[in-house]
């Protein structure tokens, strides 16, 4: 199976840099995880609708021109389903079983994802109704994603 993160923004922070690098290492003897960024759009101090949506079109074009179009797509949005983590793992799995060779799980910028992007969408996830900043997201999922394999093989994790 293949994974693709395809996320907004740079990490900059080391700390979330180690962590997703120790995912991404746990990761590779379940898939091949490939992880793409595209740049964000600075959003200025209290900007306006009109600009925060253009901000989020901006980012969602460059998200569109990397999308595969033959990968299950999955959102992260808040409106989204909120599985626990045995469920999650038995949706990466059953897509395995009905032939889906490719996940690509997207997150958006600080604003949220496009309509445009949203559109696209197979399945929409939510981790909760909170809001996270989206490099604590790309962590957050890595590890969900780990545990799933976990799961699915059979093989114990932390509950």
């Amino acid at each position: 199976m293949r994974i693709t993160l395809l996320t907004v923004g740079k990490i900059k922070e080391k700390f979330y840099q180690e962590a997703i690098a120790e995912y991404s290492k746990r990761l590779s003897r379940y898939c091949k995880l490939n992880i793409i960024e595209v740049p964000d759009e600075k959003t200025p101090d209290k900007a306006s609708a009109t600009v925060e949506e253009q901000i989020k079109e901006k980012e969602g074009q460059r998200i569109l021109s990397k999308l595969s179009e033959e990968a299950y797509t999955i959102v992260l949005a808040i409106d989204g389903k909120n599985p626990d983590s045995v469920e999650l793992a038995e949706k990466i799995q059953n897509l395995g079983v009905n032939g889906v060779s490719h996940i690509q799980f997207i997150i958006g910028g600080s604003l949220g994802l496009h309509d445009s992007v949203m559109k696209k969408a197979d399945f929409k996830l939510s981790f909760s109704r909170m809001t996270f900043p989206h490099q604590l997201m790309r962590v957050i999922l890595l590890e969900q994603v780990y545990r799933s394999y976990r799961i699915i093989s059979g093989e114990p994790y932390h509950k």
